[in-house]
């Protein structure tokens, strides 16, 4: 038989009910002829109050600990769900990460996986079971410590489990009917992408489409694993994430130019006033973020001025990363020797994907006249041979996404999108 491997966010196995019947829905898949195995979030915002928790009895807890307790979001709903499946009649066995074979770095709160051994879910399917698993966690090669991977660990879980097991496809269940051309709550009328290439879910997970996590569609992509993604409170076909060649036989068409707009107000953005215009300053300035482990995402230095010698870099961050940053900027004063820093935390990001446009030239005129159409100033510009990038003020990300969504003609006629559990995961 082939093998399915589910995910199930937090939202699916939000409480009992819930937990019901996302039961059903993997007992009717085993019924249909697969062997299944199925990895699970923490319940709802189960590993939010355990941060919280933790937060309250220590400023800064030790990440082995932490990780000891925020795994714990997911044993409770793999449990919870396998005492479901087996009121249904079915046979279901429990795993941890440890247990169900994944190994991992050991870089605690957002650990690598190395490599995947599912002998105990392989002994499970051959049984006859269904093999639960607790996603976003998994066990150190070196201590053998337990670890835990990170915002989106679930997903990768999941995917990785797929490509170890060769199973027939990944399907990621949340609470919404699949991807869009944008976030429905800000645009209602977006519209449901049927298929995707990995490349542009790339782009539109890095550029904050929340659906999926970048790991692990870059874990698919490179293991050419297919991903459904579903809602588990309903039965609509969803969207699939495949290769780019897929995409097309599955359309019978030329693929559309521009597949969808992904926004994201998580960034922040710096800017170093006064840089000497030297060799080797902007490798200073970038390598002590680096050291700091601060991951950069869109990066402008201007023109020198004649009469200074003094340039600006600005780059935008994570926001949750940006005192870290000043802290490591502001050590480098004396050494590089710029004026000063200039720290923005109101400011957001929107982007349009699509493979089409490598083919489509007007597409960054349309896209910053609709822009300027609607009164948005552009602070920065970023591009990929997929993607234009622009940071704005965040105030104005909802009036960029709605103009570059209807520029490139990617709204339905109709509401499609419903949010059944209301955090579209």
């Amino acid at each position: 038989m082939s093998i399915v491997v589910q995910k199930y966010g937090g939202s699916p196995v939000a409480d009992a009910t819930s937990i019901k019947r996302v039961a059903q829905r993997i007992v009717a898949t085993k019924k249909a002829g697969h062997d299944v195995v199925v990895v699970v979030s923490a319940m709802g915002d189960t590993t939010d109050d355990l941060m919280e928790l933790a937060n309250q009895v220590s400023p800064l807890p030790p990440g082995r600990e932490l990780d000891m307790l925020l795994t714990a979001g997911e044993r409770i709903s793999m449990a919870l769900l396998a005492m479901a499946i087996g009121n249904l009649g079915q046979d279901a066995r429990s795993f941890t990460g440890s247990q169900a074979g994944v190994i991992t770095d050991s870089e605690h709160g957002r650990a690598k996986i190395i490599d995947v051994t599912p002998g105990r879910i392989e002994a499970a399917l051959a049984e006859g079971s269904i093999a639960i698993v607790a996603g976003f966690q998994g066990v150190s090669q070196t201590s053998k410590d337990i670890t835990t991977l990170g915002r989106g660990g679930s997903d990768t879980t999941a995917v990785a489990l797929a490509t170890a097991l060769k199973a027939e496809v990944c399907e990621i269940y949340s609470d919404v009917d699949g991807i869009f051309t944008a976030d429905p709550r800000i645009v209602p009328t977006a519209r449901q992408i049927p298929r995707i290439s990995y490349e542009e879910m790339l782009e539109m997970a890095a550029n904050g489409a929340k659906i999926l996590h970048l790991r692990c569609v870059e874990y698919a992509r490179r293991n050419n694993m297919p991903i459904h993604v579903r809602s588990s409170f309903s039965t609509k076909e969803g969207t699939w994430v495949v290769d780019a060649e897929s995409v097309k036989d599955g359309a019978n068409m030329e693929q559309a130019i521009i597949s969808g707009v992904a926004h994201d107000r998580s960034e922040a953005k710096i800017t170093v006033v006064g840089v000497p215009d030297k060799v080797g300053e902007a490798a200073s300035i970038f390598r002590a973020l680096a050291q700091a482990a601060i991951n950069i995402d869109m990066v402008v230095q201007n023109v020198s001025a004649a009469a200074t010698a003094l340039t600006d870099i600005s780059f935008t961050l994570p926001r949750e990363d940006g005192q870290k940053a000043m802290t490591a900027l502001a050590r480098l004063k004396d050494d590089v020797g710029y004026e000063r820093l200039q720290f923005e935390d109101s400011v957001g990001k929107v982007s349009i994907i699509g493979a089409g446009m490598r083919s489509s030239p007007g597409i960054t005129a349309s896209y910053f006249e609709s822009l300027a159409n609607a009164g948005v100033n552009i602070e920065m510009i970023s591009t990929s041979e997929i993607r234009i990038s622009v940071i704005v003020a965040e105030n104005q990300v909802d009036a960029a996404v709605n103009a570059a969504h209807e520029a490139f003609g990617l709204g339905s006629d109709e509401v499609e999108a419903v949010v059944y559990g209301g955090t579209g995961r």
